[in-house]
């Protein structure tokens, strides 16, 4: 927080149309590294932020964990993120699963705060245009004020981005508000967010130049200058975005033991479809088995494994059990080894896949998993939880008692205790001096860290010529 405080009044001045400051990975990274509480962090950033809308994403019924959860549970934490000063839910689901999205939506409806129905984007031979309007089209009918053509990938070429968004406007109607968030890795994707403004989108996502490109986003700056003379303009302030830029162009570098080895472009992803984030965190999966030079044979087997799985859209969790799936099969031969989150996959516990999903694997998932495929929305299994998570939580040292502490520990069980335990120690900075994060002699470049959301070691039980054995991935 030390190193966005300072900018926070220049932000909030710049004419932003929202500022995405919470959900997905940054909760996780609060209390797994940073000793920060999340839900302190939103109210600073409501109190620092008095004129913007506060936006944050939302993974349906996963809320920010890696699992369902009991509606009941979904209710409380967006009421909760409402209290604390969230405006904006940009809700998703990774398979596109609407059944998995409606419960948080009709749960921020009722708040009065913006419900963002979110498409993630994906290139497959059965995700077309029609399909991505049609759930557009699904998503307004559950009263969302807004759609979002979520592209985590850098997947969306210029053409598809105007038609989708022009589709989305002909069949929805002109008046629908339409966002396009889409990562810059693939190198192609400014040319599309200018086609989808020409299309009619209403709002695109960027980042302040100094903290953006490579598998993070679009430049800010460039976006106003690129619609110079065009019937198009942002209205930011100019002075404000250049005040942004160099704070954080000095901040930046204390972190540069975390910057992805991704720095160029990388338009290889189109052919793999494997965002880039998701391919550091093979790579470290790969290190600690000492088959790092196996990467090639990995990257060639997702695609594989995602389409035995039905193409899912390759974003959290599921870009994480794919990915960990064809690490497996590559190291251990074609789904001799199975993990448990991939096992649900195939049976229909993560909800419905666009495509079909190959039989033999489903049949060796449910060997595996001891399980039946499922076809109904998997939240309907879960019975009310509220109650026993509120015990649990409330029995760990340091847990104050609040509905917030209670969430903590449902998203995260096995990292909340020991943050409950230290949050009185106060934030812990994992920044470096820059001389010391700097490559040695010029030749030794920073260790990388996965920029993906961070999650913590899983045990799995897996089964190998008749034998149980367990295995522990631990992510980077």
């Amino acid at each position: 927080m030390e190193d966005m405080i300072p900018a926070c009044d220049a932000i909030d001045k710049a004419g932003y149309w929202s500022v995405e400051c919470w959900g997905g990975a940054t909760y996780d990274s609060c209390i797994r590294f940073l000793n920060e509480d999340p839900w302190e962090r939103l109210r600073t950033f409501r109190k620092l932020l008095p004129n913007s809308r506060l936006q944050m994403l939302l993974r349906g019924q996963n809320l920010l964990g890696y699992r369902h959860y009991e509606d009941t549970v979904v209710d409380r934490f967006v009421e909760r993120s409402a209290e604390n000063g969230m405006d904006v839910f940009r809700v998703f689901d990774a398979l596109n699963d609407i059944r998995n999205i409606r419960r948080a939506l009709k749960a921020v409806l009722r708040t009065g705060k913006h419900a963002q129905g979110t498409i993630c984007y994906t290139v497959s031979p059965l995700h077309t245009v029609d399909e991505f309007v049609d759930m557009a089209e699904q998503l307004m009918e559950l009263g969302c004020d807004s759609i979002c053509l979520k592209d985590m990938a850098a997947l969306l070429k210029p053409q598809p981005a105007y038609d989708i968004v022009r589709g989305i406007k002909e069949r929805c109607g002109e008046e629908t508000r339409v966002h396009v968030h889409v990562h810059a890795t693939t190198g192609v994707t400014m040319v599309s967010l200018m086609k989808a403004i020409e299309a009619g989108a209403d709002c695109v996502d960027t980042s302040i130049s100094s903290l953006s490109l490579g598998p993070g986003h679009n430049p800010t700056e460039a976006l106003v200058e690129m619609l110079e003379g065009t019937p198009y303009s942002t209205s930011l302030d100019k002075d404000l975005l250049l005040k942004i830029k160099e704070h954080f162009a000095a901040v930046r570098p204390k972190y540069r033991h975390f910057e992805s080895n991704i720095l160029g472009v990388e338009t290889e992803i189109f052919d793999s479809q494997i965002p880039g984030g998701m391919i550091s965190n093979m790579e470290s999966q790969l290190k600690q088995q000492g088959a790092a030079q196996r990467i090639k044979e990995v990257l060639a087997e997702v695609p594989r494994v995602r389409k035995d799985a039905g193409y899912p859209p390759l974003v959290t969790p599921s870009s994480q059990i794919v990915g960990t799936q064809a690490v497996f099969n590559v190291l251990m031969g074609r789904y001799q080894v199975l993990t448990g989150e991939f096992a649900d996959l195939m049976l229909g516990y993560y909800g419905e896949t666009a495509g079909t999903r190959d039989p033999q694997v489903i049949a060796k998932a449910a060997r595996f998993a001891k399980k039946e495929v499922i076809r109904h929305r998997p939240a309907d299994l879960l019975r009310p939880e509220w109650d026993n998570l509120r015990a649990q939580a409330i029995g760990l040292k340091g847990c104050n008692g609040s509905d917030e502490d209670v969430l903590t520990y449902a998203m995260f069980p096995q990292v909340a205790p020991k943050f409950f335990l230290s949050r009185e120690e106060g934030p812990k900075s994992v920044a470096k001096d820059p001389a010391a994060a700097a490559p040695d002699n010029g030749t030794k470049p920073a260790p990388a860290a996965a920029p993906t959301p961070v999650r913590t070691a899983v045990k799995y039980d897996v089964t190998l010529d008749g034998k149980v054995h367990q295995i522990t991935v631990t992510p980077a």
